[in-house]
């Protein structure tokens, strides 16, 4: 089979290459999430504790347009999913300002 004559329909292979990338700009978040709480373990700062959540928003937010598949669902569905991440994550960052 010649490289030009693919089995993968066109849809499916963007959908691979998007998943790809999205798999890669996990793991490079996860390995700056890991870097940036490792650099001082037991006392983050604000700005460091921020980048954390900041980097965990991105993650869900990925996940759940790439791998839920609510980049093409109802925009209700992606919002709620949306909403929650950040209510979450802000509701963390509430409780680590009033700590």
């Amino acid at each position: 089979m010649s490289a030009s004559s693919s089995p993968v329909s066109p849809g499916r292979a963007r959908w691979r290459d998007t998943a790809h990338l999205a798999w890669l700009a996990l793991f490079l978040a996860t390995g700056l999430t890991l870097w940036l709480g490792e650099r001082a373990p037991g006392r983050l700062g604000a700005g460091t504790a921020s980048a954390v959540l900041a980097l965990a928003v991105f993650k869900g937010w990925l996940v759940a347009d790439e791998f839920m598949g609510l980049r093409g669902a109802p925009r209700l569905w992606r919002w709620l999913v949306r909403g929650w991440l950040l209510a979450v994550c802000g509701f963390i960052a509430t409780l680590r300002l009033l700590s």
